[in-house]
């Protein structure tokens, strides 16, 4: 596929009410949407799901804009076809930034796929057996019991299969205690403390167990496996599943072989990209892991892909994946509608929607879009880019420095 452009712009949308967690309280979702356009003005999108500020990972809005610009566009300049398959391994020269990497890839696999000779969708591309999929959601901590129960109760009327329980230390035990009490024992309810928990505070995780849950979600620091294998092996029932701290293939193995988890929540930003997502649940397929697709507040752009990843076949558990109307007044894209707890997988070409532009125009932050034209180039100037990218408009030069990493990674391009 040829590129004639590609287009970074950053909108706001409003909650429709504040989502509150362990670490952050959010009271809109600012997105960081990328557009690649063929010559023939198809356009492909994708959206970056890193937040303004580092607190969910090392991943932020304005790092990743910059990553994409200085760094990943340039890689893609030494290919006559862009393919996202291809974009996916050159990017591996440049470590980290897995949602800056996840958001181009997107994009460039949606215009892939909406210019193939016959067009299809996200879902067919991944080997997806479903037509629809489980809807679940995610409630905040809440200022109050009742204040909860009520959100719940909404919920559960609204028809979501599962519900999802922010936690964090003195907001755990008794939350559960009164939503299993109020809505019984049969209510598919788990727990996600998004790493707010010491292994000091391992007591009140294991006073969960009582509570017939289906899992606890990431209760220790990211970089903590040991004290997730240590709490699995005081859990009698409840199994423990990881997000934070799996962002790769081989985090994701160390951790299963570690026995720190049973279940992975399987978010594409976090991993790098929806074919990483699909590898790594077949890498835990293999392994008998479970594993769901986890949600970072999306938008369409980004809720319509997550639905076809959901609807692989090694996706059996509910995930974060709920209507559009859960979290915002108007979407940017046609919105996402649960019917009966079910929401329909996209069947049109590529991620199967786009963004109304008169819409896209209003949510956008003052700052016009940044239009990155396309140039093809060869290894050579492409290294003397990825040379002044790494020294920096403002950094002065150091005498006999090589940039080695940029060589080394460009060369492999050759």
């Amino acid at each position: 596929m040829r590129v004639a452009s590609i287009e970074l712009r950053v909108v706001r949308l409003p909650l429709v009410t504040p989502f509150r967690t362990s670490f952050m309280t959010e009271y809109h979702r600012d997105a960081l949407l990328v557009c690649v356009r063929t010559p023939e003005g198809v356009e492909g999108w994708g959206e970056c799901v890193a937040m303004r500020e580092p607190f969910f990972s090392s991943d932020y809005l304005s790092a990743a804009a910059d990553v994409i610009q200085r760094f990943l566009v340039p890689l893609l300049e030494t290919m006559d076809d862009v393919t996202a398959e291809a974009a996916s391994a050159v990017f591996t020269a440049v470590k980290g930034h897995p949602m800056a990497k996840a958001a181009l890839e997107t994009a460039i696999l949606d215009a892939q796929l909406r210019s193939a000779s016959s067009p299809v969708s996200l879902a067919t591309y991944l080997g997806a057996t479903h037509a629809t999929v489980r809807a679940g959601v995610s409630v905040g901590i809440m200022d109050s019991i009742p204040e909860l129960l009520e959100a719940v109760s909404g919920y559960l009327e609204a028809g979501y299969q599962r519900i999802k329980l922010k936690i964090e230390p003195g907001w755990d035990l008794t939350p559960v205690a009164e939503v299993r009490k109020r809505f019984g024992g049969d209510v598919p309810l788990q727990v996600d403390a998004n790493g707010a928990y010491t292994w000091a505070q391992a007591d009140d995780l294991v006073k969960l167990d009582d509570h017939g849950l289906l899992m606890i979600e990431q209760p220790f620091a990211y970089d903590d496996l040991w004290s997730h294998v240590r709490l699995g092996r005081r859990l009698a029932t409840t199994p423990i599943c990881l997000d934070e701290s799996v962002a790769s293939p081989n985090e994701v193995l160390t951790a299963v072989e570690m026995k720190a988890a049973r279940i992975i929540n399987i978010k594409p930003g976090r991993v790098g990209g929806y074919l990483r997502a699909k590898q790594i649940s077949e890498l835990c397929a293999e392994h008998d892991v479970q594993v769901w697709v986890g949600g970072m507040l999306e938008t369409g752009i980004g809720r319509a892909a997550n639905l076809a990843l959901a609807a692989l076949p090694n996706f059996k558990l509910v995930g974060d994946l709920s209507a559009s109307e859960r979290f915002f007044k108007e979407d940017i894209t046609d919105p996402v509608v649960m019917n009966h707890g079910l929401i329909k997988v996209p069947d049109g070409p590529g991620i199967g929607v786009a963004p109304y532009k008169d819409v896209l125009d209003e949510a956008a932050e003052k700052a016009p879009p940044i239009v990155i034209p396309f140039v093809r180039r060869s290894p050579d100037q492409v290294q003397s880019l990825l040379e002044a990218a790494w020294m920096g408009p403002d950094m002065p030069a150091l005498a006999g420095e090589p940039a080695s990493a940029h060589r080394t990674a460009v060369a492999a391009l050759a």
